[in-house]
């Protein structure tokens, strides 16, 4: 079975469905409404332990009732949360999400500034016991503490590399995989073309990059050539966390010692089925489900 430590945030997503996003100020009615775990490490993991995985989540909730809601829930799907730290009197981070009738949505996230950034308690936890490391940008310390502690032990290392305030430079040289958001990426480089921002990101690691750019798929490099796998077309419901997602299939497609072309197709797979649910987990499939998808476009 491949074991997979997710390392970074999670949030609880409050999510409210209308027609079209708001486009000025003034009253909406919502069609929908529902209330789920989220948070990019923490929804990779439920992702991974779904297609089959060990998964253990590492990340920081307050001791209120929304992070116990939060580590109930990973629990329930199957992620265990035993090194996650719970600070007593902290709030935990919340996410107000907004998504139209085409699944398109807008995020409005709270990080709770009374989860204490440090993660120097990261060292001791024994990481050879996981065979991929991901981790999101969310949580920096926590990132670069994973990320140096896990390739001391030679175990591969996944950036979900999105966009965030902290220059994320470091966290890219320390990985082994870095697959980012088109705006993460945009946001490093200052290109629009994604060959031109991949070659230019993988000046900053010996590692594998990558781009996700939603409907239009994935590129990466593949020894300085720059190769896509196309989007899956599917009846897109919700499209709320539908990168978390493909980063935890791809971790867990990595972890299997799948080739990246292989690994990006899977993972794109996984990712088109869970928007055709609302909600960030809801329509994650599991490996079955997946492979049979697959099966259609062979």
């Amino acid at each position: 079975m491949t074991r997979i430590v997710c390392v970074g945030i999670t949030v609880l997503d409050r999510i409210w469905y209308l027609d079209d996003l708001p486009k000025e100020g003034g009253k909406y009615v919502a069609k929908d409404y529902t209330e789920v775990g989220g948070g990019p490490a923490a929804t990779a993991a439920v992702a991974a332990a779904k297609l089959g995985a060990e998964v253990d989540f590492i990340g920081r909730v307050g001791d209120d009732d929304t992070g116990r809601r939060l580590l109930a829930e990973l629990e329930s799907l199957g992620v265990k949360t035993r090194y996650t730290r719970v600070f007593k009197g902290a709030r935990s981070s919340q996410s107000a999400v907004l998504v139209d009738g085409c699944g398109e949505r807008v995020i409005a996230n709270y990080p709770s500034p009374d989860l204490p950034v440090t993660a120097d308690w990261l060292c001791d936890i024994d990481f050879s016991q996981w065979d991929i490391v991901l981790a999101d940008v969310r949580w920096h310390d926590g990132a670069k503490q994973a990320f140096t502690l896990g390739r001391q032990q030679g175990i591969p290392t996944l950036l979900d590399a999105d966009v965030t305030p902290q220059d994320i430079a470091e966290l890219i040289a320390l990985s082994d995989h870095a697959a980012f958001s088109a705006p993460g990426l945009q946001r490093l480089t200052q290109l629009d073309k994604a060959e031109d921002a991949l070659k230019k990101a993988q000046t900053l690691t010996n590692g594998h990059v990558y781009v996700t750019q939603g409907r239009d798929g994935c590129y990466w490099l593949e020894n300085g050539a720059l190769c896509h796998q196309s989007g899956f077309e599917v009846n897109v419901v919700d499209t709320t966390g539908a990168g978390d997602v493909f980063h935890g299939a791809l971790a867990f497609s990595l972890g299997q010692q799948s080739t990246a072309a292989d690994a990006v197709r899977f993972a794109s797979a996984v990712a088109a089925l869970k928007c055709t649910k609302p909600g960030g987990r809801a329509g994650i499939p599991d490996c079955d489900q997946t492979r049979s998808f697959l099966s259609l476009f062979v």
